[in-house]
């Protein structure tokens, strides 16, 4: 039992990052897009796609006012989304060659891994988020305030009803994304980088975010901000932003993980 505990890989010690670190990250995930920017684009699509599908069924099913709290909690899934940039900004760092074979096998073999319920955690908050709205539409303004979109914004901006479920709509949104934030801005390219249980990475990465809180807040709401203003031209933006963001992320984490001299 002793022998197992000694050789049972541990979770890396985060130390706190600042905003000089977040400026570097960002540097070195777009000089990564720059040197391999097929990949990135590759990654960016699959989640460009998953948007326009995504939108696609709201207006089949006649529920297209849904984009907008779709559209808010879209940008939650990103990083697992984005673990093929993670793997690509790995191998560059590594000095590893790469190849889309290696990349595509690395992100394949994750539903393998603890990952996968990473990606269970990160659909049920979404769907908690989703159902909440719906919750709330019911309750303040009547389902009939959804039937379209324009007035559904009307609704929203022009009775009591509407801007009650829109303070506390996004409050509870708020609550929901700081906590999926939290809980995977470093986890992610922790369970990439080691064989740690998912538990321990969450846990990790939560210490991780509260050893520096004012940065890794504002590291959340640019990244937010920047995801939402990508879906505006048809979701086409997130061929360049996800990937973008994913690099950058990828080395936050690997600056985070990295103790000073």
């Amino acid at each position: 039992m002793s022998d197992v505990a000694m050789t049972a890989p541990r979770a890396p010690k985060l130390r706190a990052v600042g905003f000089g670190d977040v400026g570097e990250a960002v540097r070195r995930g777009l000089r990564d897009f720059a040197r391999a920017p097929l990949y990135g684009l590759f990654f960016g699509g699959v989640y460009a796609i998953g948007g326009i599908a995504i939108y696609a069924l709201l207006v089949v099913y006649s529920m297209p006012w849904m984009i907008i709290p779709i559209a808010i909690g879209f940008p939650l899934i990103g990083p697992f989304v984005a673990a093929g940039c993670y793997e690509v900004s790995r191998r560059l760092a590594a000095g590893q060659p790469l190849s889309w074979k290696a990349v595509l096998l690395t992100v394949f073999h994750q539903r393998e891994r603890q990952m996968g319920w990473m990606a269970f955690v990160v659909l049920f908050i979404l769907w908690v988020w989703v159902y909440q709205v719906r919750l709330l539409i019911a309750l303040l303004m009547g389902f009939s305030a959804s039937t379209n979109l324009d007035k559904f914004l009307v609704t929203v901006v022009s009775t009591p009803g509407g801007l009650t479920f829109l303070v506390v709509g996004s409050v509870v949104g708020l609550a929901l994304a700081l906590v999926l934030f939290a809980t995977t801005v470093f986890a992610m390219p922790m369970l990439l980088d080691n064989e740690i249980d998912f538990v321990t990475a969450v846990i990790t990465s939560v210490k991780g975010v509260l050893a520096s809180p004012v940065t890794m807040l504002g590291w959340g709401v640019m990244v937010t901000a920047l995801t939402i203003l990508a879906l505006a031209p048809m979701f086409l933006g997130l061929l360049v932003v996800l990937p973008v963001l994913g690099h950058a992320t990828w080395h936050l984490y690997a600056m985070a993980a990295t103790p000073k001299d």
